[in-house]
């Protein structure tokens, strides 16, 4: 089949969703079809940049090229999967969650505050709606994404899991593993909560060292962060490593203790399975969403109520009794093998 994937980046920025689109890219063609990724640029301010993207979506004629049809569009992101096609699926990553489950929240959105915000609600709702409606089939990232789907549109979603790019080169470094530091991989913005881990790192009684990978959305963020550190007294306790490579990533799931990852109300994170394909436990929190479909408090890994007294509880409890550690990083691997994630099985998924 001659199949387009549509998707949405914010340019430099590149995160778990531009993995998927790319990985899921290489999986179709592997399995013999023509494929090409279009991903639709996306400046969400001011509030007319969300509307006017989500109308250039609606006008895009990728019915055929060439004089080809397109045999079919898989959409990924908003407003990306609004583009209209006969013989559509979507493969929802996330909504435009300032307008769903993140409405109102000062802490990670200002939408709600904006003149124009109620009106780019009420038409991200509907354009929503009508774009789930045409779908000949709805899948989405994860059951967390799936949950607001049936909350906010009343529609049934059938949960999609995919593994993380190389999964099959994650390891545990059996000379080195368990190394004297805890893992925090990740994008660095304020959603993924780095900040609570510099609080609870403060409130810790063992000497614990914490190891952080990613590079931030917001220069200005990455000084706060650093700046809290110093003011916290925990500058000297963890290491901003940036950007690294996949290799270097990997090397440093595989010796360390256990991996942090406390996001708020995440959408599936790949962290999480990197982390288990290392049998590393992770150390996620109550209200952290799709890592709570992979860790089972106690055998898997341990799931902390969101504030820095409680995390650093745990963390503490996890330096003080590596073994503990090791055997729920073990039970995290076998129990994530069992779950047989492939790109296989998801491939005869969206195309049956």
């Amino acid at each position: 089949m001659r199949i387009l994937i549509v998707t949405t980046s914010y340019p430099f920025i590149k995160g778990g969703a531009e993995i998927h689109a790319q990985r899921l890219n290489v999986a179709l063609q592997q399995a013999g079809h023509q494929v090409e990724l279009f991903s639709l640029p996306f400046k969400d301010y001011p509030p007319q940049n969300i509307l006017n993207t989500m109308l250039i979506s609606r006008l895009l004629d990728v019915t055929e090229f060439a004089s080809k049809r397109t045999d079919l569009v898989i959409g990924l992101k908003f407003p990306a999967y609004l583009i209209q096609h006969p013989n559509k699926v979507l493969w929802v990553l996330h909504q435009y969650r300032e307008a769903y489950e993140l409405w109102g929240n000062d802490q990670f959105t200002t939408l709600h505050h904006k003149s124009q915000g109620h009106a780019v609600k009420n038409a991200i709702l509907n354009a929503d709606n009508r774009a789930f409606a045409e779908a000949r089939k709805l899948f989405a990232n994860s059951g967390n994404v799936a949950k607001r789907m049936k909350i906010y549109n009343q529609v049934d979603a059938t949960a999609l899991y995919h593994p993380p790019q190389h999964a099959e080169l994650f390891y545990c470094d059996l000379a080195n593993t368990y190394s004297s530091y805890f893992l925090f991989p990740s994008r660095i913005t304020p959603i993924k909560r780095q900040t609570l881990i510099l609080e609870a790192l403060a409130l810790t009684s063992q000497p614990i060292y914490v190891k952080f990978v990613g590079t931030a959305d917001n220069d200005a963020y990455m000084t706060e962060l650093a700046l809290k550190a110093h003011t916290l007294g925990v500058a000297n306790r963890i290491t901003w490593l940036g950007h690294v490579s996949e290799e270097a990533k990997r090397n440093l799931y595989a010796q360390a203790l256990a991996v942090l990852y406390p996001p708020y109300d995440e959408d599936f994170g790949y962290v999480t399975l990197e982390a288990m394909l290392s049998s590393k436990a992770v150390l996620t929190c109550a209200d952290s969403g799709g890592p709570l479909e992979f860790v089972l408090d106690n055998q898997t890994g341990l799931v902390a109520q969101p504030t820095a007294q409680d995390i650093a509880r745990c963390m503490d409890a996890l330096w003080a009794n590596f073994t503990w550690a090791k055997m729920m990083g073990q039970q995290g691997r076998e129990y994530l093998f069992q779950m047989d994630i492939s790109w296989e099985s998801t491939i005869r998924t969206l195309l049956a």
